[in-house]
């Protein structure tokens, strides 16, 4: 088992090598790990994430085959499923890091923005489960100064989704909030950042030594 510390670590480590265009061996050298991960796995790390195609956790991270488990869903929403998901992976992996992992311009949220301004007449009721989870977490920034700077708005309303969904995963299930209490489970709000490629941990994550 990989403590949530050192699993963050390596997180960081693999991101600042994708952001500065410096692959690590391990990604590279996942065809040789294959026949080891047949019948066993032992990620370092869930990480829930949006479905955002420019995204992909496993490469932002710098990681190879059978280091992360991935969990993507557009707006790196959680409902029962995802949680379920989570709940899966810590208990069953004995994985002890969780990354809610979000983004820059994140579509889910520019959607939820817009139904918020202008209520779509014929939404699919399907995108419209979407909005309805990321809408409590940004519906009151249309109330406040930063509904005139739209740059703003998007930027806190991007982080305050993440926010809201890795709260979610760290309240909402009897599982998690025992393996937190007890096992040292740790969750995390992260934002990628998609011009520089940087992610940046700023939920929850415990300080740099």
């Amino acid at each position: 088992m990989i403590p949530a510390r050192e699993a963050l670590e390596r997180l960081r480590a693999g991101n600042q090598r994708f952001a500065a265009s410096v692959g690590g061996a391990d990604a590279f050298l996942s065809h040789m790990r294959r026949p080891d991960l047949t019948m066993r796995q032992e990620p370092s790390a869930i990480i829930l994430g949006c479905s955002d195609a420019r995204v992909p956790a496993e490469i932002v991270f710098d990681q190879g085959l059978g280091d992360l488990f991935v969990i993507r869903v557009a707006g790196n929403i959680v409902a029962p499923s995802q949680v379920g998901s989570v709940e899966f992976a810590a208990a069953r992996f004995g994985t002890r890091l969780v990354v809610v992992l979000g983004h820059s311009e994140c579509g889910a949220v520019l959607a939820t923005l817009e139904e918020l301004r202008r209520p779509g007449a014929n939404q699919s009721r399907n995108l419209q489960s979407i909005v309805d989870r990321v809408r409590p977490s940004v519906e009151g920034l249309l109330e406040t100064d930063l509904a005139r700077d739209e740059a703003a708005l998007v930027r806190h309303a991007v982080r305050l989704n993440i926010r809201a969904s890795a709260d979610h995963l760290r309240h909402g299930s009897q599982v998690l909030e025992q393996l937190i209490r007890d096992e040292g489970l740790l969750v995390i709000g992260a934002e990628y950042s998609l011009e520089t490629g940087v992610v940046d941990f700023f939920d929850g994550a415990p300080r740099t030594s």
